[in-house]
Parts: C-alpha cells; structure tokens; sequence
C-alpha cells in the first residue's frame, strides 16, 4: 500500500472517531484492540493478495567440495538470481487486483459492522438499564397503590360491604407487584453484568445519546450491511475474469543471472564465470475442469448479485418497520399525555374534596400515584423510540 493511501485511511478513521463515533470508546481497551488488529490485518491480506500476481525474486548460492581426483580436494561455488514473472494472463492480472480491492473493502465493512453491532449493544444495555430502573420506580407508584388499595377492600369486607374474593385478588396484586420490583433487581444485576464484558466504564457515568430518525437515504447510503454485499458482489464478478484468465494464454518473462566456478575437470577458455540466460514462455493449461471452474464462478456471482439485491429490499423492509413502531409509540405517548392532564385534574379534584371532608387521603394518594405512574410511562415510551432508533444506528457508518 502507498504512503499516501496509508495517510489517507489514517485520516479517514480520526475523522470518524472524533465526529462520528462518539460513543466508540465505550467498548473495553481489549475489544476495541482486536478490531483495530482486525482491520490492520484485512489490508494487509489484501495488500498481498493483490500483489500476489508478482512471483518471488529466487536467490541461490551453493559451494561443492569433490575428492574425484585423487590427492585432492575440488571446491566450487555458484550464485543466481531468478527472475520468472508473468506480464501478461490475458486480463487475470487486472482484474486480480480489482478482486483484492473488493476483497478489501467487503471485509472492511463486515469488519466495522461487527464493531458496531457491539456498540449498539453496549449502548442498548445503557438503554435498557435507565428503562429497568424507571420500570422499578413505575413498580413503586402501583404498590403504593396496592397497598392502599388492600386497606380500603379490608374495611369494606370488615363492614359486610365487599365479599373476600376483591380483597384476595387485591392481595395477589399486590404480592405480584413486588416480586416483578425483585425481578428487575435481578435484570439490573443481569445487565450490569452484559455491560461488563463489552466495556470496562461505569455505566452510571456514561451519557445516553440522543437518537433522531435518520432519513431513508441516509440509511440505505451508510448501511454497512449492503455496503460489504455489494463489494462481495463485485468481488464474485471480478473472480469470474480472474477464473477465465486461469485458462487463456499467459506470457512470462524469464532471467537469470549466474556467477559460478567453471569445471576445473573440463576447462573451456570460451566459457566466463558470470553470464545472463533470458527469454520467455507462453503457456496455456488444458484442464477438463476448466468449463466447470468457470461455471461454478458465474453460479457465484449470480448468488451474490441477487444477495446484494434481496439485501437492499431487507434494508428498506428495516426503515419502514421501525418507522411503524415509532409511530405506534408516539401514539402510546400521546395517550399516556392525556392519562397525565385527566390524573393531573382528579389529583386537583380529590384534594379539593379531601378538604371538604367528601374524600379521604387515601383517595388523593391513589391519583397521585397514578399521576406519577402516567409520566413515567411516558420516559419509558420515549427510551423504547430510542432501543428502536437504535436499530437503524447499528448498521450504518460514523452515527454515533
């Protein structure tokens, strides 16, 4: 690879870690390391892959020692260089290279996709464990009101007003209520737990971003998943060329320099000890299998085209279903906004009567709690339009 191509890939990344990826250091030192490893060792697979067309320069020495003749030891010693290079494959070596450029790049984005894909993992954890608490704090409210709930029942089943069954099932509520805030101790343990294997930071100290719909261009344009199927595509049309040239006429220009001993048993004075042999060869392989080599490559491409084409419909698929939940979301928020405005006002109504002496405490503490229950529902709704954004973020390039 050239300086400049080096700089210029250099570039590329900072430029992506300082405005595109912002929560990119969220992934532990060793995660981020063996995805830097693994890019660096892509480019430099393709790097020998599409040099690979320019065959070693062989070096040889050898020194020999003969006892033919008698009393007397013979030494002798030789040095070459080699030279057997193909310059002409009949197209192969074109489109070789192209195939590594593809090669490269497909990698590239399957590489960066999985780094992604980790990312947003991290992040959903992140998501997930702001959700749980506010989830365990909504869990609160409703056995608050449980509790008031079961006090109100037992005085109307010690009065003979209420049969027990209503005061049993209110019981139940409320015993169901707190083993589901026991079990979200457990997911917040759980989660913590994910979160620790992916990234070595406090979770507590990290900021949530902020996630807007990205346009469906957008999405389409960075998608890193019909980014990598396109370049297999094109990796799988190039291999077709590379495959034909295996099989037409290939020219090959060999060299060689020697400087060696002459025959001390047969001296020649026309004979120097340093000469050059140089020509060349054309070759062209009859194979039985060629036809079938060919085809199998063009069955290939064929598969890859039509991957990359079902991937672009599944892409468009993706945008449009999380364009649906996001709007069936904002409607839960909506309606969980007008809950709040109705609990707002009987909260206000309640404690009105309560000082008429119409209503009891218990009574105001009911709205409350169902008030603070609303508006919690709406920060939990909002965090399931983040985890749903998130999706799209995941598979598209320098977003976050």
């Amino acid at each position: 690879m050239s300086v400049l191509k080096k700089l210029l890939i250099i570039c590329s990344i900072l430029v992506s870690c300082v405005y595109g990826d912002r929560l990119g250091s969220i992934l532990s030192s060793n995660k981020a390391m063996i995805f830097d490893y693994s890019l660096e060792g892509n480019e430099l697979e393709s790097d020998k892959l599409g040099n690979s067309w320019m065959n070693p320069i062989q070096l040889s020495y050898n020194r020999s020692y003969s006892t033919q003749k008698i009393g007397e030891t013979i030494e002798t010693g030789s040095f070459s260089v080699t030279i057997n290079q193909p310059i002409f494959r009949s197209g192969g070596i074109y489109y070789g290279i192209k195939y590594a450029e593809a090669m490269r790049e497909a990698n590239r984005a399957d590489i960066r996709l999985q780094r992604r894909m980790m990312i947003a993992d991290a992040v959903s954890i992140l998501f997930s464990l702001k959700k749980t608490k506010l989830e365990s704090k909504k869990l609160k409210f409703q056995i608050k009101n449980d509790k008031i709930d079961i006090r109100q029942k037992r005085d109307s089943y010690e009065s003979g007003l209420l049969d027990s069954s209503f005061l049993d099932q209110a019981i139940l509520k409320k015993s169901q209520d707190e083993t589901a805030l026991l079990q979200m101790g457990l997911n917040l343990l759980e989660l913590n737990q994910k979160f620790s294997l992916l990234s070595d930071k406090n979770p507590k100290k990290l900021k949530l971003p902020k996630l807007k719909m990205i346009t469906k261009d957008n999405y389409r344009s960075k998608n890193l998943e019909l980014k990598r199927d396109r370049y297999k595509a094109q990796q799988a049309s190039d291999y077709v060329f590379v495959t034909w040239a295996k099989y037409l006429p290939a020219i090959s220009l060999q060299a060689k320099y020697i400087d060696a001993d002459l025959n001390p048993f047969f001296p020649n004075p026309t004979l120097q000890e340093q000469y050059y042999n140089y020509g060349f060869s054309v070759t062209m392989p009859i194979d039985i299998n060629s036809m079938t080599d060919i085809q199998s490559a063009k069955v290939n491409k064929l598969k890859t085209a039509v991957q990359a084409i079902d991937r672009r419909e599944t892409v468009d698929k993706e945008y449009q279903w999380i364009q649906n939940t996001l709007h069936i979301i904002n409607q839960k928020i909506n309606l969980a906004k007008k809950d709040e405005k109705i609990y707002k006002n009987l909260h206000k109504l309640t404690k009105n009567l309560v000082k008429a002496g119409e209503k009891t405490k218990l009574d105001s503490d009911i709205m409350y709690n169902s008030l603070q229950i609303r508006k919690i529902d709406q920060k939990i709704y909002r965090l399931d339009k983040q985890i749903q954004l998130l999706k799209l973020y995941a598979r598209v390039e320098n977003v976050i």
